[in-house]
């Protein structure tokens, strides 16, 4: 498999990146390779193209495939494995945060419970659990959020976005008319 400029560019980049969304660079690389094709993609030419093993190459493929993000595809008269994006970009970009939450948002939400849940021993406990029930109900309330925001598509939340800076400015004006009645916290 050739790959041009901007495809090589763009498979670098998703390596780097990666480690940001929670998995290798290596990782990273095969998914942007297999979502950039236009075609089923075989593992060997996905290890041929981003010169690694072809080992390496199918633990990458287990990873993306346990995270949901690419599936195997047969090619009718072909014996080698193919394999295709598992969705759309709005799907995998979905997966990935959900992925996410459940490493790392839903252990800190349930360490933080258990803290609340604690008896404190002085003073000191006592203000940490109020801190710490803040960063909970934050938590919380921006899971919640970013679900629903995650519920509405692609399409109504292109809409949401160019509405954004609107909001603000009608939010920031409702504070003008109504002082003392602060959307700001």
């Amino acid at each position: 498999m050739q790959m041009s400029p901007m495809v090589t560019s763009a498979v670098m980049h998703f390596g780097e990146m990666g480690s940001r969304w929670g998995f290798n660079r290596t990782v990273g690389q095969i998914l942007a390779l297999i979502v950039l094709s236009e075609k089923p993609v075989a593992a060997q030419e996905i290890a041929d193209a981003l010169n690694i093993s072809r080992g390496n190459t199918s633990m990458g493929l287990k990873e993306l495939q346990s995270w949901q993000l690419v599936k195997q595809q047969i090619v009718p008269g072909e014996r080698k494995e193919f394999f295709v994006p598992a969705g759309t970009i709005w799907v995998l970009a979905n997966r990935v945060f959900e992925e996410r939450r459940k490493r790392e948002i839903d252990p800190t939400l349930t360490l933080l419970r258990d803290l609340m849940l604690d008896t404190p021993i002085g003073e000191q406990d006592k203000e940490v659990q109020s801190k710490l029930n803040e960063i909970h109900d934050l938590l919380e309330s921006v899971t919640a959020w970013s679900q629903e925001l995650q519920n509405l598509g692609p399409e109504k939340l292109h809409t949401l976005m160019k509405l954004g800076s609107g909001l603000g400015r009608m939010l920031d004006f409702k504070d003008k008319l109504l002082p003392g009645k602060s959307s700001q916290q």
